[in-house]
């Protein structure tokens, strides 16, 4: 399920952009941030986080890309739908092994053991 965002892409990149131009000028990041956030209707917080991973995505910063994070949310949910199925198989065959084997598969042929097998070989 996708969420619906406020902002377009475009006011992001430009938001993000603008930051980075205007950081000189108002002597921090954080006082560019609070600026334009101002400007461009959402709040400080938002900003900073649109920031930081825009600065991820152009490796000014270490940590997952935009990318990275996509593809590791899909593998997560690869993960669960496969312990999900896994789950359904363990009680499936839980169910059945719990009902009376049949006497031709409880015999079992008889098999040297481990000394037999090792004086054999030497």
């Amino acid at each position: 399920m996708k969420r619906v965002t406020k902002y377009s892409l475009e006011t992001r990149e430009r938001a993000v952009r603008l930051v980075w131009e205007t950081e000189e000028e108002h002597g921090s990041q954080w006082a560019a941030i609070c600026s334009i956030s101002e400007k461009v209707g959402c709040t400080a917080e938002t900003l900073r986080k649109w920031v930081r991973q825009a600065e991820r995505d152009t490796g000014r910063r270490p940590g997952p890309t935009t990318d990275d994070r996509q593809r590791i949310k899909g593998l997560e949910r690869e993960v669960r739908e496969l312990k999900g199925a896994n789950e359904i198989l363990r009680k499936a065959s839980a169910s059945n092994c719990s009902a009376r084997r049949p006497s031709w598969a409880r015999r079992s042929a008889k098999r040297p053991s481990g000394r037999e097998a090792t004086s054999r070989s030497s």
